[in-house]
């Protein structure tokens, strides 16, 4: 791809179905895991619902096709007395890597939370995503924290 781009971003449409679903199988496939298809339903239901503190997205488009994507929501915290936003999901095709398309899509999630009032962004990703902290450490700040969950 050439490096004059003209790309997109925009907020998910109900006509975006089948462009998100193919965009976000391939990040879960990624990260070598995967979801039961009525969670395909719910999470689009979801992206497009009304309810700001549910899940947002906004899409990155490069001549009428769907090349990246970004799910955020804001949610309370008990340290701040403004909410927080939190950048649950973010992929962009392989064919537009390097090219600024997830440095536009994070910085579109920026703007919705200050916007919304919500200067504190935050992400996680997985120690082998090399690709990706490479901008990451450009436009973030790395904390120190490390993540544990419930066994399931």
């Amino acid at each position: 791809m050439s490096a004059e781009l003209t790309v997109t971003i925009r907020p998910l449409t109900a006509a975006d179905r089948s462009s998100w679903a193919r965009l976000w199988d391939a990040y879960l496939q990624f990260y070598k895991t995967s979801v039961a298809p009525e969670v395909y339903g719910s999470t689009f239901a979801r992206l497009l619902g009304n309810d700001i503190r549910d899940f947002n997205a906004f899409v990155a488009e490069i001549d009428g096709k769907l090349v990246g994507l970004v799910h955020y929501l804001f949610h309370r915290h008990a340290w701040k007395v403004e909410d927080v936003c939190y950048l649950q999901d973010l992929y962009a095709d392989p064919s537009v890597r390097g090219t600024g398309v997830g440095r536009k899509l994070i910085e579109a999630v920026y703007a919705a939370a200050d916007a919304n009032g919500t200067p504190s962004v935050y992400w996680l990703t997985q120690d082998f995503n090399a690709e990706a902290r490479k901008l990451y450490d450009r436009i973030g700040v790395l904390t120190p924290f490390i993540r544990y969950q419930r066994p399931l």
